[in-house]
């Protein structure tokens, strides 16, 4: 017994020594608060503040030193955050993840994030260059400092950080453009559809704005057929398109709004804003405060980016919300028969730019790649090819590219420079000022000032199409065809705005913004109305407001989308054993999409069957679950329900006649089923919050049974994809667990703030300040944000540490 003995107390004595080594560099990974710390690079000594939820005030006597304070800090507690997004920009993403990032790395590539940056950088005003020199000397100074050990995803993965370079904040600026943007996914969505169905099923299956006709009258199925275009032509394509980052993802938007004094408790503006994003552990955003010669200013900064993009200054606040226009085009580009690096042009065949870049893969050999680019721009197409298929069969020649043009790609696009005035600004028009030459993501920016007015500007560059363009970027275009080339661009002042509107309020939900009236076209791909119609109610329910009631405003979980369907739902009687007990938690339903309640998680999952049962035997169920299974179908289903379509309701794979009652009797059936299965069967016992619970997206440990649930921040939450408080139901199953209505994107920040007295304006985001798991920053703000908490935008008392960074001797 005495060696049994021995052996468990050597154990213990192992288990101590490797917990004491564990927690030993756990308190290594957190960055020094306090004291002072000498870096290369500075200017002068500048103040690092942090209050007790680690959030920044930096304190500085120039704006430069400001940046590269804020570089500190980044680096501090977002190094690994950092490495990601420079990854992610530079397509590099393979050299730190292995074979499984290689195709997302051909995908940037192709698109050619990098380069457009590296232009973008080389024409950029010395302004701007000087702002990045000094976020990038910070974030530089902090690694070759050491000090700080490295956070466990550089140790687990065996990485050391790069160095950061101007251009790769270019480079996250263009990727969070291209996060916003998506026109080219609908653009896609139609030509494939269009191989499958008439154009005008197409156009009903992705209906036009409610109250808007179809945006093209041209039969675009048609055209397609007639250049010889076929689905599996397309899908070789369109291989490399599986890969490619997000962006468009239906029913996210974003939420603001902002009202004039006459409708405030205190007589004076007040402003909310819940942009809506992929959440992600840590959150995109990152709190900040910046203090230098004419510069006070906090709110949201962003890792990767040198300034305060929402936030609030001595004299204005400001919100975003996407506006979504159309500035991305494909074109398809017809090859020549004799040469496969030539495309038809108006001129003829000419010949497109060649480009030989190398993937660097963990474990693997190296991947040499040859990029193209039209005169449209990068040949997208060739992600996935890679000049072996090029569009055709292997060993066929092809006979068709896709090329995309967009405005986030234009070497003269500076969204770095538009930024730094834009938290400078010390009224409405100086913030007006600031937008002129801003480039992309275009969007819908509430502005207050202090001095009592309120106001919307949405700037950007917005392509002009001719009379003669009639897909009007509908679809993709032949490019050898000059009337689809882009003429020009609205002008500068033409973009939306408005000043201290009658009615005392601006908002905005990513509905549309410009009526029948306005002269140019913005998008055919609005958001449907439903948040903002939300708002409208909300607002004009009193006559004034408080910041309390703007706070709770944004928390709202009443869907008036589910409204339009429940009427349909309520008739529906399936012989299910389930369906009385399901009819009970029907009964009474508002819309109200409470995580406690079981009405919701009922009606989302006949919405889901119901689509599926409607739309798979269209376009074929492989077709559908690959293309279709994540889309809502909230505009179809209404359209077709209200006409009782019996067009859409019949299942053509069976030989009877189906009715739209039919359907949806058996699309309940078949949703008990599912939520019986992974339930029970007390449908009372059911509970919408038990299966919409946030996924917030670790890179890359949410993929790492075992490490997922250590870095990934998961909560139970009410709402729906149509909600003010919009939590977008996912309508695919987790690619790791298979449950279904989770959500990943949602509010990844929320503010209000009072131009009375900014003492009282108030922020939170989705997880914590730093992004070192180890940290008890880490997830601290994700319970309140979850509760529609808000806490403090400006520090209220003394701070809990003071970090004096000086220059380093001989700097």
């Amino acid at each position: 017994m005495r060696w049994i003995r021995r052996g468990l107390a050597a154990l213990l004595l192992l288990t101590l020594i490797a917990a004491a080594v564990l927690a030993a560099y756990a308190w290594r990974t957190l960055p020094p608060q306090e004291g002072t710390l000498a870096l290369a690079g500075a200017r002068g000594e500048i103040r690092i503040e942090r209050d007790a939820l680690g959030i920044p005030t930096i304190v500085a006597a120039d704006r430069l030193d400001a940046y590269y304070g804020l570089g500190v800090v980044h680096a501090q507690d977002r190094l690994w955050q950092l490495e990601t997004h420079r990854r992610i920009g530079s397509g590099t993403t393979a050299e730190a993840f292995g074979p499984a990032a290689l195709e997302t790395d051909r995908f940037l590539r192709a698109l050619g994030v990098r380069r457009a940056a590296e232009a973008q950088w080389a024409r950029a005003p010395a302004a701007t260059r000087e702002a990045l020199q000094a976020y990038a000397a910070g974030i530089n100074a902090v690694v070759a400092a050491g000090g700080q050990a490295r956070a466990p995803e550089f140790l687990l993965l065996g990485l050391q950080p790069g160095r950061w370079e101007g251009a790769d904040s270019m480079a996250w600026a263009i990727m969070m453009a291209w996060d916003l943007g998506g026109n080219w996914n609908n653009e896609l969505l139609r030509l494939r559809l269009a191989l499958q169905l008439p154009s005008a099923r197409v156009e009903q299956l992705m209906p036009p704005y409610p109250g808007y006709a179809p945006p093209v009258a041209v039969d675009y199925a048609a055209l397609y057929r007639s250049i010889g275009l076929t689905s599996q032509k397309l899908a070789a394509l369109t291989l490399g398109f599986e890969a490619a980052p997000e962006s468009g993802v239906e029913g996210v938007g974003s939420n603001n709004w902002v009202l004039a004094g006459s409708r405030t408790a205190t007589g004076a503006p007040l402003l909310a804003n819940d942009p809506h994003l992929k959440l992600t552990s840590p959150a995109l955003w990152y709190f900040a405060r910046l203090k230098a010669p004419g510069l006070d200013v906090a709110g949201a900064t962003m890792p990767g980016l040198p300034f305060v993009v929402l936030g609030q200054n001595a004299d204005i606040a400001w919100g975003f919300t996407n506006t979504g226009p159309d500035v991305q085009d494909l074109y398809l580009e017809q090859v020549d028969p004799a040469d496969p690096n030539r495309v038809r042009t108006p001129a003829g065949y000419e010949p497109l730019e060649l480009r030989t870049e190398t993937i660097r893969v963990k474990g693997q050999p190296d991947v040499s790649v040859t990029l193209r680019r039209s005169r449209h721009g990068p040949v997208v197409s060739d992600a996935g090819t890679m000049g072996d298929v090029l569009g055709g069969q292997a060993g066929q020649a092809s006979t068709h590219l896709l090329a995309l043009r967009w405005t986030a790609l234009d070497a003269d696009a500076d969204p770095i420079g538009a930024g730094l005035a834009l938290q400078g600004a010390g009224s409405i028009d100086a913030f007006f000022a600031g937008t002129r030459g801003f480039v992309a993501p275009m969007q819908s920016m509430v502005v207050a000032e202090r001095a009592g007015g309120i106001g919307l500007i949405a700037p950007g560059r917005v392509p002009l199409r001719g009379p003669e363009h009639d897909l009007k970027g509908h679809v993709p275009a032949p490019g050898w065809d000059a009337r689809y080339d882009w003429l020009g661009w609205v002008p500068e002042a033409e973009t939306p705005r408005q000043r201290n509107p009658a009615i005392g309020w601006i908002a905005t939900a990513n509905q549309r913004i410009v009526g029948p009236a306005y002269p140019h076209h913005l998008t055919h791909d609005w958001a449907l109305p439903y948040r903002y119609q939300r708002i409208e109610q909300l607002l004009e329910s009193r006559p004034k407001h408080t910041l309390a009631e703007l706070q709770a405003m944004q928390m709202d979980d009443v869907s008036l989308a589910a409204k339009r369907l429940l009427p349909y739902l309520a008739k529906a009687a399936p012989t299910h054993a389930l369906a009385a007990a399901a009819r009970a938690q029907l009964e009474g339903f508002d819309g109200r999409m409470a995580a406690d309640r079981a009405a919701p998680l009922i009606l989302w999952a006949w919405q889901r069957q119901l689509a599926k049962g409607l739309f798979a035997d269209d376009v074929g169920a492989a077709f559908y679950e690959r293309h279709l299974s994540g889309r809502s179908f909230q505009d179809t289903l209404e359209a077709v329900l209200a006409r009782d379509d019996a067009g859409w309701c019949d299942d053509r794979s069976t030989p009877a006649a189906e009715t739209c009652a039919q359907q949806s009797d058996a699309a309940l059936a078949r949703a008990l089923d599912e939520l019986s299965a992974r339930f029970g069967t007390d449908v009372a016992a059911w509970r919408w919050g038990d299966a919409h619970r946030v996924h917030a997206e670790h890179r890359p440990f949410s993929r790492v049974g075992g490490l997922d649930r250590l870095f990934e921040l998961r909560v139970p939450m009410g709402g729906d994809t149509h909600t003010v408080s919009a939590t977008r139901v996912g309508l695919r199953p987790d690619r790791r667990t298979g449950a279904l209505f989770h959500i990943d994107h949602s509010a990844s920040l929320r503010a209000v703030y009072d131009l009375a007295d900014r003492s009282k304006s108030g922020v939170v985001h989705s997880s914590g300040q730093s992004g070192i798991v180890f940290s008890p920053r880490y997830r601290d703000l994700i319970g309140p944000w979850a509760r529609g908490e808000l806490v403090p935008l400006w520090p209220q008392g003394e701070p809990t540490a003071v970090l004096r960074v000086t220059p380093a001797p001989g700097r």
